[in-house]
């Protein structure tokens, strides 16, 4: 017997050291993680061809004679470990960087539009499907508060099976709180064995007792307690996330108006670069034949050659900034399926004619950013939930005045000769409970309405805010309307100036320096007025922020 117990013991303390393995040492699965390596290719590269361009993705095939083990050295710089659930076929849907565009570059009419980059926010910008995920947020904290009202479902079993008194009592009741206030009860239980005499009342008949009651605040948590408050905070707490929600697309819409129009500057001067570049080259055979025929001397020619590779240079530089503008652009441009699209430039718009805003609107601006702006709103809302820990703190210092009625009945067999237990039974109680110095609830309503009134100083400065912002947002749309149209006046003057002199250097009353200053006089006033229209369009999008012209949604994303 010695022997077996020994055994018995042994295989135990072996079955909780193998346990606790179990748990401090998890298995090891080499194959639920990917490691990608990095691995000189030695196959030769022609120098020709630029990698930048290279959209060609190979995908190695995992040799399964070669795999990597703790043994093998690796540098912590060519190796990468990703998890395997994370590799998807999304992540390597990499958008293709459109060509660059010819000499013969123009700006196409029917290109993409600025409202079509807004649409595509709407639709499918990842961070502003972050946010309305926040809805779902919301509305499960919601559903927890609602939990306070969920039935509760009670057992228990007391059972004393030694000692002079043998007891055996088991109890299950369901209690229901109500949202007015209190609570309803109902029960079984059934007592037997030999109770003490001062522990009759545990004892049931055969059949038990049968309990049902309820309970009703008369006075402190009648018309709000702790968890009609909870539901009520959580309530406003859902509509709250709609406007950071509004917020949230405010920025990301103003943010995607700047990268396209960023993007339709960049290609404008890209425009420029071309004009420019052409009226270098077209010179140059007619200055080689003049210093053929002896007309112009031959530094005349190199000068223009230099000329026609520095604006060349200029020329590669506008189609980089046109392509990073695309790039930065394809963040907010996608297609159906949320892919960021690079638009190429066979998709690039000229300016739209500029518009001015009626000096007679601003006013009614103003009154309408401040109905539509979230900031109002989300005060609002405070204010709602702030007015419920008022009336929260306010009840703190009713007294407690409690109204319970149960009734009972027990069903069976009696067990005792009198049978005390038979007859119906009714309770009924007054509990009464009253704080004294009440300070707790006191202090509650100070702290509570010390923020009321906090909230009700920054309302006034926040309203204040959003008046001055629209002002100064037209403001600046006033301001940059008037820079853009002297800049295309001085555009205009510049170029004339430009073509006199080149008429004057074919006909030999000039030459070739000022011919190229006044050429770069016209680039530069043409870049001002790129650049003019370019704040224009950005100062029409922080109007368009400043009214919250953009609304929420009422989608929730799958």
């Amino acid at each position: 017997m010695f022997r077996v117990l020994i055994a018995i013991f042994a295989f135990s303390m072996g079955g909780c050291a193998g346990y606790k393995n179990y748990l401090t040492q998890p298995e090891l699965e080499p194959q639920s993680s990917s490691v990608h390596i990095s691995l000189p290719d030695s196959t030769p590269v022609e120098s020709e061809k630029s990698p930048l361009l290279n959209t060609d993705f190979q995908v190695a095939e995992e040799d399964p004679q070669n795999k990597l083990t703790p043994e093998t050295p690796a540098q912590s710089s060519d190796i990468k470990q990703v998890a395997a659930n994370s590799v998807t076929a999304e992540t390597f849907a990499i958008p293709e960087i459109p060509p660059l565009p010819d000499k013969n570059f123009a700006p196409n009419a029917d290109g993409i539009n600025l409202e079509d980059v807004i649409n595509s926010v709407y639709q499918s910008y990842p961070l502003l499907e972050a946010a309305l995920y926040s809805r779902e947020v919301a509305s499960g904290e919601r559903l927890e508060t609602l939990g306070e009202f969920d039935h509760k479902l009670k057992a228990g079993t007391e059972n004393g099976p030694m000692g002079y008194y043998k007891t055996y009592r088991q109890h299950i009741g369901l209690i229901k709180p109500l949202y007015q206030g209190g609570e309803v009860f109902a029960g079984y239980r059934i007592g037997r064995g030999s109770f003490q005499p001062w522990y009759l009342e545990r004892q049931t008949n055969e059949g038990g007792e049968f309990k049902a009651g309820f309970s009703v605040p008369l006075s402190r948590n009648r018309d709000i307690d702790a968890r009609r408050a909870a539901l009520w905070r959580s309530t406003y707490g859902v509509q709250a996330v709609e406007p950071d929600i509004q917020a949230q697309l405010i920025s990301f819409v103003q943010e995607g108006a700047y990268a396209y129009w960023d993007w339709v500057a960049a290609g404008a001067k890209l425009v420029i670069a071309d004009q420019i570049l052409k009226l270098a080259e077209d010179r140059t055979d007619r200055i080689r034949s003049q210093v053929e025929n002896g007309f112009l001397d031959p530094p005349e020619l190199t000068d223009n050659l230099r000329l026609v590779a520095e604006r060349s240079g200029k020329r590669a530089l506008a189609e980089r900034k046109l392509q990073q503008t695309a790039v930065k652009l394809s963040l907010y441009f996608r297609d159906a399926n949320g892919t960021p699209v690079i638009p190429g430039p066979d998709m690039l718009p000229p300016f739209p004619d500029l518009e001015t805003v009626d000096a007679e609107r601003v006013a009614f601006d103003a009154q309408l950013a401040l109905e539509q702006r979230p900031e109002i709103y989300a005060l609002d809302l405070l204010q709602r939930q702030l007015d419920i820990d008022h009336s929260e703190a306010q009840n703190d210092c009713l007294p407690s005045v409690d109204l319970v009625m149960a009734a009972s009945q027990d069903v069976g067999y009696p067990t005792s000769p009198k049978n005390d237990k038979g007859p119906f039974e009714l309770d009924a109680l007054l509990l009464v409970e009253v704080p004294i110095e009440r300070r707790k609830a006191q202090g509650k309503i100070q702290k509570v309405s010390g923020k009321i009134s906090q909230l009700s100083a920054k309302r006034k400065l926040t309203e204040e805010k959003i008046v001055a912002e629209v002002e100064y947002a037209y403001a600046g749309l006033i301001g940059a309307y008037k820079q853009a149209q002297q800049a295309e006046q001085a555009v205009v003057y510049a170029e004339d100036l430009a073509r006199r002199e080149r008429r004057n250097f074919e006909e030999g009353l000039s030459d070739l320096l000022k011919v190229t200053l006044r050429e770069q006089y016209a680039v530069e006033s043409a870049e001002k007025a790129v650049d003019a229209k370019l704040l224009y369009f950005k100062e029409r999008a922080d109007y368009r922020a400043a009214l919250a012209e953009d609304q929420v949604p009422d989608f929730i994303p799958e």
